[in-house]
């Protein structure tokens, strides 16, 4: 059996295990193992004596991956930017960005569901972690929306869509994985998110004010602030954005010239900055253990995946998957656009039954080659390319929305991991209830999809000047 056939064998296994609940790490993990035994043992001629030497080889070969690439020092603004998030809901800034975000838009039709995406599109800038940024908001949003009339499962909805943010307005653990699995430049990456982001924060708002504005009774506007009370809201947040403004200063240095650090340096001294900002506010240790306990078990999860991933993608560079299934792209008669169209769509329906991550982990290492083909090749230049732009430019791009569509999948049922933590957070909602409330904003992201897909100009940008 030749090794393109044992590597779809392999992933429809794989695919099997995942349907069937087992979690992606270990299900990975597993696929990759048996696939590169079974390769080294067709090696071998399938000879019953050499099964052994198959195995052993296999190990190896599988024991080289998890350190060799974890130890990446690029990997370490994962556990860094996660921390950011949880010592910033520690110093209480969420509770300060909810407020002034309430003062200054709650005046709008379906004003504090609006207030509550904006604000976590604020927390979204200073936290790595969707997951994150729904519990958080979930525990101060979702009490001021139903006081205020709005149906539960609605204002459940805005909290888990608007948690999804986080997944592409930097700092972004999703990109930083995106970025090392491409071998581009993170910094790049991470300052490409901010537009589409805010972006994306733009389109629910204007889905929200729009229902609000259709639908009798619907999120009723919030009036009787001053002005003074508007201008008093905004130094308590302003830490939010002193955090920000660090951060990219330090990476991407405004002023010309070299950058004063990397991206990874850039992540410890804003966790660094937010954590005397914590301690300026009260903390104790209870809460700054609490922080780092939370942490740890979403670093520890999210290196997992990776551990598992990583086995498997091995097992697909022995089975020469990738650079079948990337031919087999090229050779389509169908439109490139067409094709990166249906790639987006297929993205939609496996984030059905995975989470992002292990998503785009077990993906990208077939899917983006193919995508850069299409384009001309990785060096190609803009003028030659089929989308318009140069090799490293489509990798931005395609990020872009391939993490987009992981932001997607953070909501649609069954997996949408963003509605369950928004349930378990809230003992009067039931994760049906989520589902239900984050429907309209599934037609938000699909058209902001089709914007970034239109007019890749929103995307590269801001990286274009770097």
């Amino acid at each position: 059996m030749e090794p393109i056939e044992i590597g779809l064998i392999v992933s429809g296994g794989l695919l099997v295990f995942v349907v069937l609940g087992m979690r992606v790490a270990f299900a990975a993990g597993m696929a990759g193992m048996i696939g590169l035994i079974w390769i080294f043992w067709a090696k071998f001629g399938y000879d019953p004596g050499r099964f052994g030497k198959a195995v052993t080889v296999a190990v190896k070969t599988a024991g080289q991956v998890p350190h060799s690439k974890v130890s990446s020092q690029a990997l370490s603004l994962i556990p860094t930017f996660i921390l950011i998030g949880y010592l910033a809901y520690y110093a209480g800034l969420t509770k300060a960005l909810f407020e002034a975000a309430k003062r200054w838009l709650a005046w709008v039709p379906g004003g504090l569901a609006v207030s509550t995406v904006f604000a976590t599109a604020g927390f979204a800038a200073v936290s790595g972690a969707s997951v994150a940024t729904s519990a958080v908001f979930a525990r101060i949003a979702i009490p001021e929306m139903l006081a205020l009339g709005y149906d539960k499962r609605f204002a459940a909805g805005v909290v888990a869509a608007g948690g999804t943010l986080a997944s592409l307005i930097p700092p972004s653990a999703i990109l930083v994985i995106y970025a090392i699995i491409v071998e581009q430049d993170v910094g790049k990456l991470l300052l490409a998110g901010f537009i589409p982001g805010a972006f994306s924060a733009l389109i629910y708002g204007l889905l929200i004010i729009g229902m609000a504005m259709t639908i009798k009774g619907f999120g009723p506007p919030v009036s009787g602030f001053t002005w003074r009370e508007r201008f008093m809201s905004l130094p308590p947040a302003l830490p939010i954005v002193f955090v920000v403004v660090t951060i990219i200063f330090f990476v991407y240095n405004p002023f010309g010239g070299d950058a004063w650090g990397t991206p990874t340096e850039g992540g410890a001294i804003g966790a660094f900055v937010v954590f005397l900002m914590a301690l300026y506010q009260g903390m104790r240790w209870k809460q700054l253990r609490d922080a780092l306990l939370e942490t740890a078990k979403l670093s520890v999860m999210i290196f997992t995946i990776i551990w598992g991933v990583l086995i498997y993608v091995r097992f697909l560079g022995f089975a020469q998957l990738p650079a079948a299934f990337s031919d087999w792209i090229t050779s389509l008669t169908m439109s490139p656009m067409l094709i990166l169209i249906c790639i987006l769509l297929a993205y939609a329906v496996l984030g059905m039954f995975m989470d992002a991550i292990g998503m785009l982990l077990l993906t990208l290492p077939v899917v983006y080659p193919a995508v850069m083909a299409l384009n001309g090749g990785a060096d190609v230049a803009a003028i030659d390319s089929t989308f318009g732009m140069s090799g490293p430019m489509c990798a931005i791009w395609f990020g872009i929305l391939v993490v987009k569509m992981a932001e997607f999948c953070l909501i649609t049922p069954p997996i949408g991991l963003n509605c369950f933590v928004v349930a378990g957070v809230r003992d009067d909602l039931s994760v049906q209830d989520v589902f239900k409330g984050v429907t309209p904003f599934f037609i938000a992201d699909a058209i902001t999809i089709g914007l970034l897909v239109a007019f890749p100009a929103i995307v590269l940008w801001l990286p274009s000047q770097v």
